[in-house]
């Protein structure tokens, strides 16, 4: 479907009539502009439309609808934290790409935890791993079992406790130091790009960051919001974030971006990408559902430094082929690459900058939410003594 479409397109798309066409335009249903080729006619923004025929599609059945929401359908949860609006991020109302632009993981974390001073995040000493990994989920899991049911903390003690969090995550996955005042107070992006050995490109590791901070309702965040509701400690939570968040269809997904791109290197990019493409596994990195016209995301990133010959050549080969655009993963695995960051670097910036918005939704869901409890619906085996519900 092309991104824009004429009144009589979109009409003939949705079977309506002129006046609720209209009517879908100002309750803002439907985005609207002007024709550059002809300033008299509108043109109807094709996305919207779509959204608005996979709705009808799914009838009015309340389970059918329910079940929708679950899958990159209707919003379920009302937050103040972030949104995606036509194709751009936002945090409390602030354009998340322009604040990439000067902002360190403190200031997107003071903003998007609503807090009154600019949190520190001290690392403290990482478990014994051999695997960054490993010591991560243990990390947290100590913090997860000692910590205190996060709704007996005030405010105050909770972004305390969310900073430390996101310290001791960083300190597992970096081995940063423990520091001591002054020391401290050092931006968590110069330490950790201290810790790589890239100090000199530390401004990258700042924006890459703040960008990956938060994304809305996130597979994670749900995971650290559904935490949150029973009470839990905050490390419970950023542990169940960080958990949703090792699977290939999110985070991970930087995993198989890398595996793409060695690809590239080995056999060049038409040829591994058409080998990907055909062993029906859909290509990692490539087309996001919230950003129809291409990651945002992805874009500032990439403009930020050069990506090599290979990640050039295998965004181009993909856009040639599928018409898709890169993803965060892309340019998230392409920075590593840039850099020469040890191997699991794209995860670890992942999941540390995304800590930040695993604590800002788990304090939003203690403050003022309920508990998180769908209900199932039942598809299995006919119930003894039980009627049908259509008999």
């Amino acid at each position: 479907m092309a991104r824009w479409m004429t009144r009589p397109e979109a009409i003939e798309a949705l079977g309506v009539r002129p006046q609720t066409l209209y009517a879908y335009v100002s309750r803002g249903r439907v985005e609207v502009r002007e024709d550059p080729a002809d300033p008299r006619r509108s043109l109807y923004r094709a996305q919207d439309i779509a959204a608005l025929l996979r709705r009808r599609e799914l009838g009015r059945a309340r389970d059918s609808i329910a079940s929708s929401t679950m899958s990159w359908g209707e919003p379920i949860i009302a937050t103040e934290i972030s949104t995606i609006v036509r194709g751009r991020l936002w945090y409390r109302g602030q354009d998340a790409l322009v604040l990439a632009e000067t902002a360190t993981l403190e200031e997107a974390a003071q903003l998007l935890w609503a807090s009154r001073g600019l949190p520190v995040f001290s690392p403290c000493a990482p478990p014994g791993h051999r695997l960054a990994r490993a010591a991560a989920y243990s990390s947290l899991g100590i913090a997860a079992a000692e910590g205190s049911p996060a709704y007996a903390l005030s405010p105050a003690a909770r972004h305390e406790e969310a900073a430390r969090l996101v310290g001791r995550l960083a300190g597992a996955f970096v081995a940063i130091a423990p520091a001591e005042g002054d020391a401290a107070q050092v931006p968590l992006h110069r330490r950790v790009a201290r810790a790589w050995g890239c100090e000199a490109q530390a401004e990258l590791l700042r924006r890459a960051l703040v960008i990956l901070a938060d994304q809305e309702l996130t597979t994670s965040a749900f995971a650290a919001r559904v935490t949150a509701s029973t009470g839990a400690s905050l490390g419970a939570c950023a542990l169940a974030g960080l958990a949703a968040l090792s699977g290939p269809l999110h985070g991970d997904a930087t995993l198989q971006v890398q595996a793409l791109l060695d690809e590239v290197g080995r056999s060049g990019a038409e040829p591994a990408v058409r080998r990907w493409l055909a062993s029906g596994v859909p290509l990692p990195g490539f087309g996001h559902p919230l950003y129809p016209e291409g990651d945002p995301r992805a874009v500032a990133l990439l403009a930020t430094f050069e990506p090599s010959a290979g990640a050039r050549g295998l965004m181009e080969c993909v856009h040639r082929i599928t018409g898709l655009a890169p993803t965060i993963d892309v340019a998230l695995a392409a920075l590593v690459e840039h850099l020469r960051l040890p191997e699991g670097a794209a995860f670890a910036l992942f999941a540390i900058g995304r800590c930040v918005g695993w604590m800002a939704h788990s304090i939003e869901q203690i403050t003022g939410g309920t508990l998180l409890r769908p209900r199932a619906r039942y598809v299995g085996a006919r119930i003894a003594g039980e009627a049908d519900e259509d008999a």
